[in-house]
């Protein structure tokens, strides 16, 4: 789950990191009036959870709170990346000595996170990654003992020579890797972490990423969700306790259990197709998952063709094949399905699809080959009509 920068904002004053003053604004008379409280030129940055707002003409700096106004009055209503924007953040606007950049991630191949610093700040640091990769400077953590005190000055000495800047690098580094730790984070990021020719220390930008897995822990970020932002199928398929993600495919894959459903997406992609989804149904074997889950992959328009790959074992077979009836009895899909069955009771289930003229396999390289051949095919004739 993404949030807003006004939101990270919020969560990195709470844990004292330096950050300017700022408000969110959402028009611009409040655009005005907060540049006005401020008292400085300032910043008037667009709150939209993508990336290239500056270059989309999304952050603005005002001289005066008149200029505010202007300027919120420009961005407030326009589209970056198709997302609208509704509120801007009108933060002080301060001057700039050097960039540098500061974030958390997790690093999946070790297991553990990993704290990333680079002096060359203020740019994608993908970008960094490619052309300077020489300039990232990584240090995993052990998630047990945490990160020490001498870790922390060892890496802002690798950002600031300067003893007084490093110093207040030290406690900024140690804060933002307990904001990661104590939020059940995937990523949080400054980029860029600023020095003013005072040798002052700020946080100038904010991005947290928060693991959903781990939002049942804080019902006070749980609320910051913004579901303008995200794909309403994934916001109805969590409503109705289904894990989805949308991909860009067109092979509909409907699978219990998480790691079948990669297993499948992996072997949809070796046979030269791409899925259109993941979606885990889970353990469950109530046939309304089963109706929830294909209306789901059923509004997308780029599926050409259904794939379930079940796996019975607490699942069974034949409340699945119950379910699959009830789907195409009721939303009367046009894209041909394959069906894998193989566990708890998959006979039942097999003389259940053939109710509807479904024949099933318990190979999965053979449904996940069938799907890819169907795909340029209709339903038309399946199902008897």
């Amino acid at each position: 789950m993404k949030i807003h920068e006004y939101q990270a904002r919020h969560i990195f004053n709470k844990y004292g990191i330096p950050v300017p003053a700022g408000e969110v604004a959402t028009t611009p008379d409040e655009a005005k009036e907060i540049a006005a409280r401020i008292g400085k030129p300032v910043m008037i940055k667009a709150q939209v959870l993508v990336g290239g707002r500056g270059k989309a003409g999304g952050i603005k700096r005002a001289e005066n709170p008149d200029l505010a106004k202007e300027m919120a009055s420009g961005i407030l209503g326009m589209e970056i990346k198709g997302l609208l924007v509704k509120k801007v953040l009108v933060t002080e606007c301060k001057e700039i000595a050097s960039e540098s950049y500061l974030g958390v991630i997790v690093d999946r191949k070790i297991k553990k996170p990993v704290i990333m610093v680079s002096s060359a700040g203020g740019i994608d640091i993908e970008e960094v990654a490619k052309i300077n990769p020489e300039k990232i400077h990584r240090l995993p953590v052990d998630p047990i003992m945490g990160l020490h005190n001498f870790q922390a000055r060892n890496l802002a000495y690798l950002l600031y020579p300067d003893r007084k800047i490093a110093n207040q690098a030290v406690p900024a580094i140690m804060k933002l890797y307990q904001v990661f730790w104590e939020n059940d984070c995937s990523l949080v990021e400054i980029n860029p972490l600023i020095t003013t020719p005072a040798g002052e220390l700020w946080a100038i930008d904010a991005k947290i990423n928060l693991d959903d897995s781990g939002l049942f822990r804080h019902p006070e970020l749980k609320v910051l969700r913004d579901l303008d932002a995200e794909d309403k199928a994934e916001i109805e398929a969590r409503k109705k306790d289904l894990s989805y993600v949308k991909l860009d495919g067109n092979i509909g894959c409907i699978v219990n259990g998480a790691g079948l459903a990669m297993a499948t997406m992996d072997l949809v992609k070796r046979y030269g197709a791409e899925p259109a989804n993941f979606l885990d149904i889970g353990g469950s074997s109530n046939p309304e998952k089963v109706v929830n889950a294909m209306s789901i992959v059923l509004k997308d328009h780029n599926v050409k063709a259904i794939l379930f790959n079940v796996f019975g074992g607490i699942t069974r077979c034949d409340d699945v094949a119950q379910g699959i009836v009830q789907a195409v009895k009721h939303l009367k899909p046009n894209v041909p399905i394959v069906v894998r069955l193989t566990g708890t009771n998959e006979e039942e289930a097999r003389k259940i699809l053939e109710e509807i003229h479904l024949s099933t396999t318990s190979s999965m390289e053979e449904v996940v080959k069938r799907a890819i051949e169907l795909s340029g095919m209709t339903q038309t004739s399946m199902f008897g009509g």
